[in-house]
């Protein structure tokens, strides 16, 4: 069997291991799957020992994302753009490393919940890890327009304009905003503030929202309750973040394999054992 793991800290929660043994056991594939929690003075050790027995490549999760980038001798595109990875294979010739939040939230949108990005107006709240993981494949899928609001204006202008060409090339209006004045009417919503964790209000007004926009939460289960519900309270169409975590699964098992496993039976079964709703 090829070792595989989720690092970070805390790691306790993780659903990796299950969607990962779902995989491994769809797909055929010599997969086994563990959980690793890193100390938080000694991620890049952690890692070189976990290479070092035999294992084959791992997930990053909060909050070493930057550190794993910098580990990496080879990166993606994705990795590139976003200046983080949540995915390395220990190849021979060196470290790969890759970042698959971005792809699979917008697998998530546009897959499995029907809603195609091009042309739409976005708003993205944050710019921290999961904003700059997630904005390289927003682009990508061309939406008319996206912004990126922060309670710090100046990082989310300093993701904006590392993303500058990257949305030129590909007709996007990229700006970035406050989060008090960072308009209405958008067809999406995306929260990745740390909000949800924190058990704090929505950062921004209703009037962000067009009517039935999709209201998206990074976070699923009990800490995207407030979010969810603030949707629904205001005619969106709520989504909690565990498609994204399952896409982004499935990428980063595609990374390691060569083979992309079918994320929606392996979804439903995820939901069924968190109780959440399908």
């Amino acid at each position: 069997m090829d070792l595989y793991a989720i690092l970070g800290n805390p790691v306790e929660h993780s659903q990796s291991p299950f969607i990962h043994a779902q995989f491994a056991a769809q797909t055929g594939e010599p997969v086994r799957y563990e959980r690793l929690l890193c100390p938080l003075d000694g991620f890049a050790a952690t890692v070189k020992a976990f290479a070092d027995g035999g294992a084959k490549g791992c997930n990053i999760t909060v909050p070493f994302k930057f550190e794993a980038y910098e580990l990496a001798t080879r990166r993606s595109e994705r990795a590139l753009l976003a200046g983080a990875a949540n995915v390395l294979r220990f190849d021979a010739d060196g470290w790969f490393g890759d970042n698959t939040d971005g792809i699979g939230l917008v697998r998530d949108i546009e897959q499995n919940a029907g809603i195609t990005l091009a042309g739409k107006r976005l708003l993205m709240l944050g710019a921290g890890g999961a904003a700059a993981g997630a904005l390289g494949p927003l682009i990508a899928a061309r939406p008319a327009e996206l912004v990126l609001a922060n309670r710090t204006v100046a990082k989310a202008q300093a993701l904006v304009e590392s993303h500058a060409s990257w949305a030129a090339q590909h007709g996007v209006r990229l700006v970035a905003s406050r989060l008090d004045d960072c308009g209405t009417g958008f067809a999406v919503l995306i929260n990745g503030t740390a909000s949800s964790i924190a058990g704090a209000e929505v950062p921004v007004a209703h009037e962000v929202l067009a009517p039935g926009a999709l209201a998206l939460d990074m976070m699923y289960g009990a800490k995207a309750e407030g979010f969810l519900g603030w949707a629904a309270a205001h005619g969106a169409v709520p989504r909690d973040g565990l498609g994204m975590l399952l896409e982004q699964a499935v990428e980063a098992f595609y990374v390691w394999r060569g083979v992309r496993p079918e994320g929606a039976p392996v979804l439903k079964a995820l939901r069924e054992r968190l109780g959440l709703a399908t």
